[in-house]
Formats: structure tokens, sequence, C-alpha cells
């Protein structure tokens, strides 16, 4: 098979296709002959030399694809061969087959493509497992998003507005803070021309938000404690604007605010089976009657994955990127 690697960490062009032997699945486990994967800011990450894959991780790109499964592992019952599937995968999406655990498989939802189907499984395992089992967003809740226009960002915003919350958006662009309107946020402010803080109080009619999905630490992690109400909940899931902060930790004491974080690809597989099982009970169903539909911004053939890093680094995409292999 042909699959995406790197020698050593660098900008986009490390990135190169190599031939490689077809795995063979182990026990609870499934192959799956990809037919798109999802780009993402782990990639990118990992491709860099900053967040390096688990010990029993593929180290080739890739935490998402969808396609056909093509060999069961011992034990597996839940699956057959044949059936088209959507899965988080631990590395190695950027690949004509991988290998991902059977419990991490999600069934394509009606009507959709597999380009589509791609584009959701690390972005939703994220989405729900940090907006909504970490930090319990609730149906009329008023929830801030920091990147709003990226695919965790569009992701949250879905999610979030099916489920009775109100959306709050920060992006970079008028244009990107447009569309994020278009997405269902009530409130989208583009943080480099105006104080997002002052806007949210301002919205809020100075109650502040009762949740924070933020992927950009440093400096805004003051800011959110000023925005977050009373019993305010944090999930920080990246560190786009660094890893430090020097917190006012009265603020936090003062308002009862609880700040959590995690990262997905570390946790254990019966975690991420939780993760699945959420999503397949109460996400699914309203994926199969078109409720909510996944923002491709962008394909690219497996052998452009170069120009699609290239594209997610820029900045200047809204939604998702997919690897397609046809």
């Amino acid at each position: 098979m042909k699959q995406v690697i790197f020698d050593n960490p660098g900008q986009p062009e490390v990135l190169y296709l190599a031939d490689a032997k077809i795995p063979t699945p182990g026990p609870g486990q499934v192959l799956i002959k990809v037919a798109a994967a999802g780009v993402n800011g782990p990639d990118l990450a990992q491709r860099k030399g900053n967040y390096p894959p688990p010990a029993d991780a593929s180290p080739v790109l890739g935490l998402e694809v969808a396609g056909e499964i093509v060999a069961l592992g011992q034990g597996v019952d839940q699956w057959q061969n044949g059936q088209d599937v959507c899965a988080l995968v631990p590395g190695g999406g950027y690949s004509e087959y991988v290998l991902t655990w059977a419990s991490h498989c999600l069934p394509v939802p009606k009507d959709w493509s597999l380009e589509e189907a791609a584009a959701i499984p690390e972005t939703f395992f994220t989405v729900w497992s940090n907006l909504f089992m970490r930090a319990g967003l609730r149906f009329g809740e008023t929830v801030l998003i920091h990147g709003g226009s990226g695919g965790i960002g569009s992701s949250a915003i879905a999610l979030a507005k099916a489920f009775g919350a109100r959306v709050l958006v920060t992006s970079s662009s008028p244009e990107k803070c447009a569309w994020c309107r278009q997405l269902g946020a009530e409130l989208a402010v583009d943080y480099r021309q105006q104080d997002f803080v002052e806007a949210v109080m301002d919205w809020t009619q100075g109650k502040g938000v009762e949740v924070v999905l933020d992927m950009a630490g440093g400096d805004f992690v003051n800011k959110n404690l000023k925005l977050l109400a009373c019993d305010g909940r944090m999930v920080s899931i990246a560190m786009q604007r660094g890893a430090k902060a020097e917190v006012d930790l009265f603020r936090l004491i003062a308002k009862r605010i609880v700040w959590t974080g995690s990262t997905l690809r570390p946790q254990s597989v019966a975690a991420k089976a939780a993760i699945a099982a959420e999503l397949k009970a109460k996400v699914w169903p309203l994926l199969d009657k078109g409720m909510l539909k996944p923002h491709l911004f962008a394909r690219f053939p497996l052998e452009e994955c170069i120009a699609a890093h290239h594209l997610l680094e820029s900045g200047s995409h809204s939604g998702k990127v997919v690897l397609t292999l046809k």
C-alpha cells in the first residue's frame, strides 16, 4: 500500500509517499480500506516534531478516516467485511489501509459521502468529549468558542446549537466571522480588531458565559476568566497562543470557575469507545436526519498532502480539509 511518511520533522515538504505492507488486524481491531482522511491540527504538530504519537500508535499521520472494512480481528462481531464506516484512528490515516479499534468506528450517516464522513470523527470526538462530557454544556446555556471557523470550531458551533445552547465565537477576520454567523453563532468577534471580552460582556448584559471552549491558551486564559459567569467552566484543548499563562487566581476562586482540559489521542481505548457510544446514541440520529453536516472547505488527493498542510497552516480555510484516495 501507499502511505505518507516523513523522515525528519519540518515544513510540509518533508512529507512524501512510500510503500508499506498492509497491516493485519489484531484482536478487537478492524482493517479499513481508506476512501478519505481528515487533515487536522495535531497532524501539523506531529509533522513539526511537537506532538509525538503514543508508543503503541502508528507514526504515520492521520487521526480520522472513512472507508470500507476489509478485515476483522478476533472477537469483532459488531461489524462485517464490506461495511462502510468512519473512524477515529490512533495514527496511520494518511494511508491506503489503516488499522483501528472496532469500538472506535461509527456508521457512515445516511446520505453522506465518505469524504463528508471522514471529516467528523476526530473533531466530533474532541468536541463531544470536551464540550458536553467534560464541561457539561446544557440546553439554554451560552458558550464561547474560540477559533469558530476551523474544523473543531465549526463542529462545536453545530453541536452546541443542535443541543440548544447559545453560541458566541471569536475568529480572525470579518469574513470568517460572517461564516460563523451563517453556521449559527449569534455573536462573532474578530479578535484582531475588537476586544472580545468587552463584546461578550455587552452581549450577555454583564453576566458572562457558562462555558468557554479554548483552543488559544496564552494571553486568552485570563480574558476567558474575565468573561466567564459564576460557576462557569473552561475547557482548554490547544495552545495556539502559547502553553503558558499568568493566571488571575483570585478571579478563578471568586467565580468558582472549573478549569479543565484534555487531549484525545493519548486516552485509553475504553475511554474513546465510551465517547463513540455517546456519539452514536445522541448525535448520530441527528446526522441521519440531515440536521448536521460537516463543512468541507477543500479536498486534496493523498499525493497532494503537502498542499493540504500548507492550506491548514495558512489559516485561510473555513471548515474541514480532507485527503481523498480514489
